[in-house]
């Protein structure tokens, strides 16, 4: 009984909370995080995966890459192939710069996104390895939670 008492406790205590709002995303690729600010104070950090080849920026379409910079997160996808999508501007105009420089394609398509669509069982495991195209992957769960804290416009940075 005392369980059960906590237990609602704690649900009510989580309802009763403000909605999340975040002004500002970083993603620290080193440490494997995405982090959500608001005002400068971190709010909410994430364990997220990264493209399959994450060590250094992108610099080309298919080099498995996750971007490295400053962009926004400029529109969204609830219905994308992965229990919905949040898209980075990359590539910005350094990164198209570089990749003209290269005789590349600097690629596109990248994105915040949950778990591939009836993969969702697959929960925080999903972060053994990175093992996307280039993109910033989390659950389900922490997708549908980001993707009510941001607006479109909010800025990201990646770090190395």
């Amino acid at each position: 009984m005392l369980t059960a008492w906590i237990l609602c406790a704690l649900v009510m205590a989580r309802a009763a909370e403000k909605p999340l709002h975040a002004d500002r995303v970083v993603v620290l690729k080193k440490e494997r995080t995405l982090q959500l600010l608001s005002e400068g104070k971190v709010i909410r950090t994430y364990k997220v995966a990264l493209g399959g080849d994450p060590v250094g920026p992108k610099a080309r379409r298919g080099d498995h890459k996750t971007p490295e910079g400053e962009y926004v997160l400029d529109s969204r996808n609830s219905k994308s192939q992965f229990h919905r999508s949040i898209h980075i501007s990359y590539p910005n105009a350094r990164d198209r710069a570089q990749a003209r420089r290269s005789g590349v394609s600097p690629g596109g398509d990248v994105f915040i996104h949950g778990l591939p669509n009836g993969y969702g069982w697959v929960g925080a495991s999903h972060r053994a390895r990175d093992w996307n195209d280039g993109c910033v992957a989390v659950t389900n769960e922490e997708i549908e939670e980001i993707w009510n804290a941001v607006a479109d416009g909010t800025p990201i940075e990646i770090r190395p």
